[in-house]
């Protein structure tokens, strides 16, 4: 199969500077609508690598994120909230990006283009085969990404990828490929847009689906969610008041007492209240 990269194909619209802002939203939004017809078509890819995910965090691996530019920041965003919406530790679901952290708020120049330093930066954190490595690259070119999943599959780490290009050097090298197909962008080659889009679209799939196999949601509830706001709190304790029936400031004394909205529907329910 050819290599063609879908994601840098000439936009279907041009002249975009001469567009009144209203046609230009409303090209922009025209083709936001396909990203999620093209993520219903990766379900099945999908499936079987949150299969393989949940398998291994279930025997005490992690789940590793691994990009550059606007893929590796939408996999740290996608780790970051999976501590506060589940409960689990910071170490279970890990975000890197080519060129460190200073890269999550600032390009840095040419980090994506290192052929060493993904596998440096996996080993940092003592990878093994318990573990998986994901890589998400729009184009399934990023060199950061693809020897890093290189060496992890000669390790024997299992390793996914998430990409919106078919056939790609990315999905080579990847256990379980994710390929989302979304065709050009409006902005020819602005990866940011509904490539992004899209991959932001699995990546609350993997993790959400994810925590439910492990049991980190009862019912359609966060009952593992970190309580660290008002607006938290005030969740967990309308959470306590819908399952259990009780008034907002009983429901309230409970989650005081047990700090978490499970242990305070395990406790009442055990009548340890």
């Amino acid at each position: 199969m050819t290599f063609t990269k879908t994601t840098e194909q000439d936009s279907h619209y041009n002249h975009l500077e001469k567009m009144s802002i209203k046609d230009v939203l409303n090209v922009i939004n025209k083709e936001d609508q396909c990203v999620p017809t093209a993520v219903s078509k990766a379900v099945p890819q999908i499936e079987i690598l949150v299969t393989s995910i949940v398998k291994n965090l279930k025997n005490g691996g992690r789940l590793f994120y691994m990009g550059a530019g606007t893929s590796g920041r939408l996999g740290i965003l996608d780790a970051s909230e999976c501590p506060p919406t589940f409960g689990v530790p910071h170490n279970k679901v890990i975000g890197l990006i080519a060129g460190g952290d200073i890269a999550i708020r600032k390009a840095v120049e040419f980090a994506e283009d290192d052929t060493q330093q993904g596998w440096k930066d996996l080993q940092a954190y003592q990878v093994t085969p318990l573990d998986i490595v994901i890589g998400i690259a729009a184009s399934g070119t990023t060199p950061y990404v693809i020897t890093a999943l290189k060496a992890c599959q000669q390790a024997n780490i299992t390793t996914g990828c998430i990409t919106c290009n078919q056939g790609s050097p990315l999905a080579q090298v990847s256990d379980y490929p994710i390929e989302v197909v979304v065709g050009p962008e409006v902005l020819t080659g602005s990866s940011r847009m509904k490539a992004g889009t899209a991959q932001k679209l699995v990546l609350n799939m993997i993790t959400t689906t994810t925590m439910i196999q492990l049991g980190n949601v009862k019912g359609n509830k966060m009952v593992d969610m970190q309580l660290n706001n008002n607006k938290l709190v005030a969740r967990g304790v309308q959470m306590l008041m819908d399952q259990l029936n009780l008034s907002e400031s009983k429901a309230k004394n409970l989650l005081d007492t047990h700090k978490n909205v499970r242990n305070a529907l395990k406790n009442y329910t055990n009548g340890n209240a």
